[in-house]
């Protein structure tokens, strides 16, 4: 793993996400970027970005658009049509990636074939649902799934009860500084916040949108605002609800809890400012009358374990996935 963890899951290194469509989209710093939308066009250069690519963007990313990356391959057309927004992509990010295959990841990079038809606002349910394997959680503004859970147990064995943890202490899934790697299908997807879609620098923006669920809401991260309702009220890191939990394990591999299972967190209420699925109620600057939205954090759960919405059809995904990941 490229990153190293604390064992409480936390990032040695803080991330804090910059404003504006260079950070949402991941775009270059060696290329040049031109974003064209509903508003006054606009041209990314390297002052604005931090990953190499030369991207042609199109449209606001509410709305219609359009990825077309020469250097990396990347490909999306998001269409807005009636209630729907309609993703096609292939997977391939529009950022530097790490080298695969590694030596924890036998797998090599490659295009796939998305299609996606998701809300366009989410209708939140009676209740929420756990993600599963091979369930993924959503899909990044640039087309690469947000895909937390790993098929590694203990043992190797789904039946023990403890799942190994992507980001962990003890992982070795041959992740890259993005949080992401790659499944045997091809499939280049993150477990946790990918860095190429933000920089270190101080806490004074809202996150941008990042992607949007299964279920059709928005994807954020890192920051918002104090007051969920209220885009005066400044600007906070939103922090997750679960905890490491105390104690040593009572079976399986034993041991204190450290991280290093998924089944080592729990839920607390009101332990951070978000709920069971990592997210809450509030305006965003692309939502300015008020969404629910998830939030990717720089603890457990990284991306969000639940949803609040149904999944839509076409992103449902059931059956069994063989390791890595």
């Amino acid at each position: 793993m490229n990153s190293p963890r604390h064992s409480s899951g936390r990032p040695t290194r803080r991330v804090v996400l910059l404003g504006g469509l260079a950070a949402a989209l991941g775009v270059s710093a060696c290329g040049r970027t031109t974003v064209t939308g509903v508003s006054d066009p606009t041209t990314l250069t390297s002052a604005d970005s931090i990953a190499s690519s030369s991207t042609t963007v199109s449209a606001e990313l509410t709305g219609s658009y359009s990825i077309v990356d020469s250097v990396t391959g990347t490909q999306i057309d998001v269409t807005v049509t009636g209630d729907r927004r309609i993703i096609r992509a292939n997977g391939l990010p529009n950022h530097q990636r790490g080298s695969f295959p590694n030596a924890n990841n036998p797998h090599s990079v490659s295009a796939q074939t998305y299609e996606f038809q998701l809300p366009l606002h989410g209708t939140r349910a009676g209740r929420t649902t756990q993600l599963v394997l091979p369930q993924p959680f959503g899909i990044a503004t640039n087309g690469v799934l947000f895909d937390p859970l790993a098929a590694e147990w203990y043992r190797r064995d789904p039946a023990s009860g403890w799942t190994i943890e992507a980001i962990g202490p003890s992982a070795t899934l041959g992740l890259d500084d993005n949080n992401a790697h790659v499944q045997p299908t091809g499939a280049y997807h993150y477990h946790g916040l990918p860095t190429a879609m933000a920089i270190q620098q101080g806490a004074e923006r809202h996150s941008p949108l990042l992607g949007w669920a299964g279920d059709g809401f928005p994807i954020y991260a890192g920051f918002g605002y104090i007051d969920p309702m209220d885009p005066t009220s400044g600007i906070t890191e939103l922090s997750s609800s679960y905890r490491l939990r105390s104690g040593v394990r009572p079976d399986g591999p034993g041991g204190a809890y450290d991280g290093t299972y998924t089944e080592d967190f729990e839920f607390v209420a009101g332990h951070g400012m978000l709920d069971l699925a990592n997210g809450r109620q509030g305006v965003t600057p692309e939502y300015p009358d008020g969404t629910y939205y998830y939030v990717l954090t720089d603890t457990f759960p990284f991306i969000p374990r639940h949803f609040v919405g149904t999944i839509a059809d076409s992103f449902r995904r059931s059956g069994r996935r063989d390791g890595p990941r």
